[in-house]
């Protein structure tokens, strides 16, 4: 993925929100967003569709639930230098 696709997945305020979860909790599950970020589960849903189709976030099955992670440290590290801009 490009910088400039990367930027355009990134620069939504909830998926912003969802990466820095993801950062400072390293692995979360659906109701685990829904609960931090106030927002409905639908949506949480679709934000975390888009990241992964990006290749941003990753996910894997527990059980019945689905747990997601930031899939690159390289993005993690973009993420950060974000963050301190801010």
């Amino acid at each position: 993925m490009n910088g400039v696709s990367l930027l355009k997945c990134i620069c939504d305020d909830t998926r912003f929100e969802i990466l820095e979860l993801l950062q400072k909790n390293k692995e979360l599950c659906v109701n685990d967003f829904v609960e931090k970020l106030k927002k409905d589960q639908p949506l949480v849903s679709h934000h975390l569709k888009t990241l992964k189709k990006c290749g941003i976030v990753k996910s894997r099955d527990e059980g019945k639930k689905a747990m997601y992670a930031i899939s690159s440290a390289n993005i993690s590290d973009i993420k950060h230098n974000c963050i301190i801009c801010k």
